[in-house]
């Protein structure tokens, strides 16, 4: 059987052999010529279906272990497109701590249309069950929340879930199916940013839905083919080729992430860690069950009484951006950057302080990454 490594490269042929290229082409055509008007067509127009697309979706349907993959023209166009299977009057149950751009298309897109939302940490099971009502279709969560990286077990959950003839939808961009394969674990639904690290150089906007049945597949084809938010074939090839170095990429990620955490618990100017890999906490012991690695994002708290601001702003090499999951290290403040669409008092329910900064480990030599963070410790507890 072929292992994932060489199925990031090798998972299908590319079938175009009509000049032995070893890359799928990029299929920049708009529509197709019908042989006649009674044949049908694989490919007519390509909101509907394109061929570069198609090869990048069934690719990752193939590392998720999934029914059919479909991407999208951002992360945020797949959630949207996973949340529009539900009707008016569906109640979704959703992990307390996400994503700042998926709690804003909740509570300022969805709710308007009637789809009912319950915030519930995901971590409590009795919690979890307590709040399934007779109109509950689906638990959503992160696999690890972000930004305090809390772990959710897929296989807990997905049990609830089917014991309530519930759907599971997992966010599985921190992991990629890499280090987590959700749908193994009996998640329904599995979504990705494909900006993180799917794509991994900082120069595309994708999202990826891997679904577990075709049933699935029909109705979020719909939603893809139907309002339309697909992604180009240009920005396609541009997560198939970096799909192709996810695992040497994540291997230097968890790597260098290990060797931070290790010096950032060593610096009093840190009053707290997060990063699953941490033994000895709850979320380690689901991690190391569920997953083959902790990530590349590793969360933590300044002292109180440092500048967090300063903080970031005074790093040289680690670069003040959103995002993650890139070549490049990336450093934020949650409450400014990220999550800045909640409210102070929803923020600090969540975790998120001023103190809160969150880092993406990228690919740098781990000493120089060190260095920085030691300087601009160095800066903030002299100030």
């Amino acid at each position: 059987m072929t292992k994932f490594n060489t199925k990031l490269i090798h998972s299908q042929s590319q079938h175009d052999n009509q000049t032995g290229a070893v890359n799928v082409p990029i299929y920049t055509s708009t529509t197709y010529a019908f042989p006649s008007v009674a044949d049908k067509s694989t490919w007519d127009y390509s909101r509907s279906g394109n061929p570069t697309r198609d090869y990048l979706e069934n690719q990752v349907a193939a590392l998720e272990n999934g029914a059919h993959g479909f991407a999208f023209s951002s992360g945020m166009a797949a959630i949207h497109a996973v949340l529009a299977i539900f009707k008016p009057g569906d109640h979704i149950l959703v992990s307390d701590t996400i994503y700042g751009g998926t709690f804003r298309l909740i509570n300022d897109f969805f709710k308007r249309w009637q789809l009912e939302f319950t915030e519930v940490d995901t971590q409590d099971l009795q919690a979890v069950r307590a709040a399934i009502r007779p109109n509950t279709k689906a638990i959503y969560f992160e696999t690890f929340s972000n930004p305090l990286l809390k772990v959710t077990s897929v296989k807990a959950i997905a049990k609830i879930a089917h014991d309530h003839d519930l759907l599971t939808i997992v966010d599985n961009t921190f992991l990629t199916p890499y280090l987590q394969r959700p749908l193994d674990l009996g998640a329904d639904l599995v979504i990705h940013s494909a900006t993180k690290y799917l794509g991994g150089h900082s120069d595309v906007i994708a999202g990826i839905v891997v679904t577990k049945t075709d049933a699935l597949a029909e109705q979020i084809y719909f939603n893809q083919n139907g309002i339309g938010g697909v992604l180009s074939p240009e920005d396609a090839n541009l997560v198939r080729r970096g799909i192709q170095t996810l695992g040497v990429r994540l291997d230097r990620h968890l790597s260098n992430a290990s060797k931070i955490v290790e010096f950032l618990e060593s610096r009093d100017e840190i009053a707290k860690v997060y990063y699953p890999g941490i033994v000895g906490t709850p979320d380690h012991e689901i991690a190391k069950d569920e997953t083959d690695g902790y990530g590349g994002i590793v969360s933590f708290d300044l002292r109180p009484g440092l500048d967090s601001t300063k903080f970031v702003e005074g790093l040289h090499l680690i670069l003040l951006a959103e995002s993650l999951g890139a070549v490049e290290s990336l450093i934020e403040l949650p409450y400014k950057m990220t999550h800045a669409e909640l409210s102070e008092p929803e923020q600090l329910k969540a975790g998120i302080t001023h103190q809160l900064v969150r880092l993406s480990v990228g690919l740098e030599d781990a000493d120089d990454l060190i260095a920085d963070l030691k300087q601009g410790l160095d800066q903030v507890a002299q100030a």
